[in-house]
């Protein structure tokens, strides 16, 4: 292991517990112990994922968070006991690893409650809002501080809670401790001063109109979460340690309206100075380790950094409010693990939370010990199989209902929470697998098949494998996502598969009745009917070294069109959008964290965005557009890049033996080449 690693390999205290190493996953929705979004019961799968890591040499885990009243069905808890006996007899084998466990539990959402589009049917549907309370009773989950518009929805606002209700979610958390405490579990964190959960919402000035005894002073602001702490000392005993998930600073500028790096803006929630005085009245409270990170929902790209976020975002606010208390901090958000030891050496922080990473890889602790840290695959910040909550103009949550049941899946790896249906099976009749295609999907189906004993060969038509991965994951910020390439490309040398490059497959019955897997991909779709559309550069082109001017027009603001916009933005030239649809980014699965990212780095920097607006003529110097007004508007421009889709290209319509998979079978994302890859490979 690289001795600057060591300090993450260090024994430290949370109260008297002590933990071997540093090294912290981070709760995420999806790994709960007790279920997510269904009725409470000992869950296998979160247990599985859980065990996966503390086998692998981690510190600290944490499962995802637990609401003491649960969205569905309304139950409390506290009120489940076998659950907790299940729970019991699970610890034992939990704790041969090593590894230390605390439960998160939260008080929950309000107004940051992610509604869909049926939810707010529910709401708003008088008889079926009655008849749908006992199973989902929005207007109690989404209730706040003080009535309040919801984050995603206009459609059903959060009205102000009760004391009453206030008390028994107090009461629930200091029950379900005690009974997390009688199981084995060796501590709790509350969930949180943070992210703009609804404990959060009472700390905010901007959401908390209260004028009672939780409203107003910052004593009262912060009383909820002090006397959620109280209770469960009371309850468990001052030995009984007990975590605080918690933002430092809100970085928002309002509802709806987050601050990116380096903006000049006025904070409407906790700034610095506010934050200074609360970690310690939070740690005098009772307290006994501050989890930090930073942001709301309202700047969601804080607390769940997508690509274009820097690295290590959160540390220096962290190492700044560690200089405030006595207890110790945790710092989460694309933490560099060398640098978090570094930190940590320095006593900048106590510990360091990963999370996305053990989706990806539950192993990566454990490779880096060993010195095999190119054998990591690594999370690329694309939340598409973890929480790709997706919200655009005009629409709430627009998500499929099994990503909102199933959350904490993964992207790069078709595993992760869904061993049932996604595992390797050793095949007991072993064939030669032809595989028409070297990007990401083929690469994907041959590993599978490999691990399985069959003999993949895959026919790659370029002279290098990564397909239309090489463009796509060519901008300056994507390392993240060059790392992937390369780890599928070492994988195939690993494996010591059969890559034959350079050579076009045009006819498959060369191969006989040997199964064959086609991922040719897909090829762009060229707005022909546009006069002067040859003068346009496809996406691809320009990701892959073609020059272009100093003003370009990107005619296309989905998630690709953005993205080239953007990093044309970085390097100092001038992108100008021209989108046809309300909205940018107007696309099912990419998460609120990204897009609004993007949306909001435009509107700062100030790049001309043309919504609702068509191409209708590409000229020398200038393109001529139709505007939702119906009049046309002529755009100058130096270069103009197509980004209007893509159009599946298979070899053949499939046969008996042939599938397809990727882009060439319907365009989707990397999340949907994956998993269809590793399900192809396990039909064979």
């Amino acid at each position: 292991m690289d001795k600057r690693l060591e300090p993450l390999f260090t024994p430290w205290k949370i109260g008297n517990c002590e933990i071997k190493n540093r090294i912290v996953l981070t709760s995420m929705g999806g790994t709960d112990l007790f279920g997510w979004m269904e009725k409470n019961h000992f869950d296998k799968a979160g247990a599985q994922f859980i065990m996966n890591v503390a086998k692998n040499n981690v510190g600290l885990v944490l499962p995802g968070c637990q609401p003491v009243y649960n969205p569905m069905l309304g139950q409390w808890l506290h009120k489940n006991k076998k659950m907790y006996k299940d729970l019991a007899a699970w610890m034992p084998e939990f704790h041969k690893t090593g590894a230390k466990l605390f439960v998160q539990l939260t008080a929950g959402f309000g107004r940051s409650f992610t509604v869909s589009e049926m939810m707010e049917k529910l709401y708003n549907t008088p008889v079926i809002n009655v008849l749908s309370k006992p199973v989902m009773n929005l207007d109690r989950i989404t209730a706040s501080a003080s009535p309040s518009p919801n984050r995603w929805s206009d459609k059903l606002p959060s009205r102000e809670m009760t004391k009453a209700e206030i008390k028994e979610i107090v009461d629930s958390f200091a029950k379900s401790s005690k009974m997390l405490k009688d199981a084995g579990v060796d501590g709790v964190e509350v969930h949180a001063v943070h992210e703009g959960y609804l404990l959060d919402q009472f700390t905010f000035k901007y959401v908390n109109k209260r004028t009672d005894e939780y409203g107003g002073s910052f004593e009262n602001r912060y009383r909820f979460a002090v006397e959620v702490v109280q209770a469960i000392k009371k309850e468990c005993g001052d030995d009984f340690p007990v975590s605080l998930r918690y933002s430092v600073v809100s970085k928002t500028k309002g509802m709806r309206q987050g601050a990116l790096p380096g903006e000049d803006f006025v904070e409407v929630g906790r700034d610095m100075a506010e934050s200074e005085i609360a970690a310690k009245y939070l740690q005098d409270a009772g307290y006994d380790c501050l989890n930090c990170d930073n942001g709301t929902y309202d700047s969601w790209y804080w607390p769940h950094p997508p690509i274009y976020m820097p690295e290590n975002l959160n540390l220096e606010d962290v190492e700044h409010i560690r200089k405030f208390v006595d207890i110790p901090v945790i710092c989460a958000g694309r933490m560099d693990p060398r640098v978090a030891a570094d930190s940590i050496a320095a006593g900048g922080i106590d510990g360091a939370g990963f999370a996305r990473q053990f989706l990806a890889d539950w192993e990566w602790v454990t490779k880096m010990i060993n010195d095999d840290e190119e054998d990591i695959r690594p999370c690329i910040l694309c939340h598409n199989g973890c929480f790709n909550m997706c919200h655009y103009k005009g629409v709430p949550n627009d998500q499929d209902l099994m990503d909102s049941l199933h959350m904490a899946r993964c992207a790069v790896n078709a595993e992760t929470m869904q061993w049932k249906k996604h595992r390797i099976i050793k095949t007991d009749s072993p064939k030669t697998v032809h595989i028409v295609g070297g990007g990401i999907g083929g690469m994907e189906a041959a590993r599978v098949l490999k691990l399985r004993g069959h003999n993949p060969v895959i026919h790659e038509k370029s002279g290098v494998l990564g397909g239309t991965f090489i463009p796509a994951s060519a901008e300056s910020y994507k390392g993240k996502l060059r790392d992937l390439l390369e780890w599928y490309r070492l994988q195939m040398k690993k494996l010591n598969i059969e890559v034959k490059l350079n050579d076009e497959i045009k006819d498959i019955s060369a191969f006989g009745n040997a199964p064959v897997i086609i991922a040719t991909g897909s090829v762009p779709r060229l707005l022909k009917k546009v006069p002067g559309y040859e003068k346009m550069i496809e996406a691809c082109d320009y990701l892959n070294g073609k020059d272009v001017g100093e003003t370009v027009a990107v005619i296309g603001g989905g998630l690709t069109g953005s993205e080239i916009a953007y990093e044309l933005g970085l390097m100092g030239k001038n992108p100008i959008i021209i989108e046809m649809k309300d909205d940018l980014v107007a696309q099912k699965g990419v998460c609120l964290a990204n897009s609004s990212y993007l949306r909001e780095w435009f509107a700062l920097h100030k790049v001309p965005v043309y919504l609702e607006t068509v191409l209708k003529e590409v000229k020398e110097g200038s393109v001529i557009c139709t505007g939702k007004d119906g009049k046309d508007i002529e755009i100058a421009c130096d270069s103009v890049i197509s980004c209007a889709g893509y159009i599946p290209a298979p070899l053949t319509q499939g046969g008996k033996n042939v599938q397809l998979v990727g882009d060439c079978l319907a365009i989707g994302n990397l999340r949907s080449v994956v998993w269809r890859a590793y399900e192809a490979a396990m039909n064979i």
